[in-house]
């Protein structure tokens, strides 16, 4: 028989758990969760956000209301550092970030304003495949016609993937190419390579402009991920592909690791577990809702989730990387 002192000990640790869990879940009702988005309106960064938004508070417990608040500014840095140091902990702040920031505070070092492991990752709405491409009028099919003379790429802020990637491209394959990283936005370096101030860029494949691929604007000159997507054309290759250089190739899977958590959501760490586990089943419950698959659908964006725990997983090997080769990744990173 269960003595009469342990029975009541583990009954009131029973009943202070499911209090604090009925708590947690109460806490949501009638409280209003900013989304914010270190990027600015009308890019892929912020469609997934306002897509998200439209669906998630339902399977959040007391069903929260769900604003988008644009927060661009340094690559998304800005409303990385928001969400750190000036939101409230309190599970009422979720941020959508450029996942090239990853590589950039890894890079950084002790110098860098802000390290990922301050934060919880409530799962990532899709891995990034990522293309670079050349505006056609500008004649450039291929990264060899890049080496001819000199190119203006485009880059949405320091740090981010864009301009990671280009960095990335310049300095591995030794091409001549200016970056110009001050646009705020990939809607805004779109505008820009419309106008000719720009070359090209490497951005998502969902977020290139769709009126591009059906009017052929664009010359796809490669994919910066080993996977593909059934709509890529197949003559797209790899980057690491165009390269005899094995360690050029080790130094491309390490900043693309980043792109597997290509469209992420995280909350401060010090918000209370309970709330970060409510938050990161409802995503996982939200990315299975036939609704939201197929708002998505309506406006092509791909969908392949990585839940939180995934997530966390996969920056955890990042920051573990060798100390050699993030020296080569910092190096072939460098705008």
């Amino acid at each position: 028989m269960i003595p009469l002192r342990i029975w009541l000990l583990a009954a009131t640790a029973s009943l202070t758990l499911a209090t604090s869990a009925f708590a947690q879940a109460d806490f949501y009702a009638g409280k209003v969760i900013n989304l914010v988005v270190g990027i600015s309106a009308g890019g892929g960064y912020d469609q997934y956000a306002r897509l998200m938004a439209r669906h998630y508070g339902k399977y959040i417990p007391g069903h929260p209301t769900i604003i988008v608040r644009n927060m661009p500014g340094a690559g998304s840095l800005n409303a990385v550092l928001y969400t750190a140091e000036i939101a409230p902990a309190d599970g009422l702040t979720i941020t959508a970030f450029n996942s090239g920031l990853v590589n950039e505070t890894i890079n950084e070092g002790s110098k860098a304003k802000i390290s990922f492991n301050q934060f919880a990752w409530i799962g990532s709405l899709a891995r990034d495949l990522r293309v670079c491409f050349a505006m056609k009028d500008t004649g450039i099919t291929s990264i060899e016609d890049l080496r001819n003379r000199k190119h203006v790429f485009g880059g949405s802020g320091v740090g981010s993937s864009a301009t990671n990637n280009v960095a990335m491209m310049r300095n591995l394959f030794g091409l001549d190419l200016q970056i110009i990283s001050a646009y705020r936005g990939n809607s805004e370096m779109y505008l820009a390579a419309e106008r000719g101030e720009i070359s090209g860029s490497c951005v998502s494949w969902s977020s290139l402009p769709d009126h591009w691929l059906k009017q052929d604007k664009i010359n796809l000159l490669a994919r910066l991920s080993r996977g593909t997507a059934d709509d890529l054309p197949k003559q797209v290759k790899f980057l690491g592909e165009l390269t005899q250089n094995e360690q050029a190739r080790e130094v491309i899977d390490y900043l693309m690791a980043s792109g597997e958590v290509g469209r992420p959501l995280i909350v401060s760490r010090k918000v209370p577990a309970e709330r970060i586990k409510i938050l990161q089943e409802a995503f996982d419950a939200t990315l299975r809702d036939p609704d939201f698959l197929a708002d998505a659908a309506r406006q092509n964006l791909p969908i392949s989730p990585v839940d939180g725990r995934e997530a966390q997983l996969i920056i955890s090997k990042m920051l573990s990387a060798s100390p050699d080769l993030i020296d080569k990744a910092r190096l072939a990173a460098k705008e």
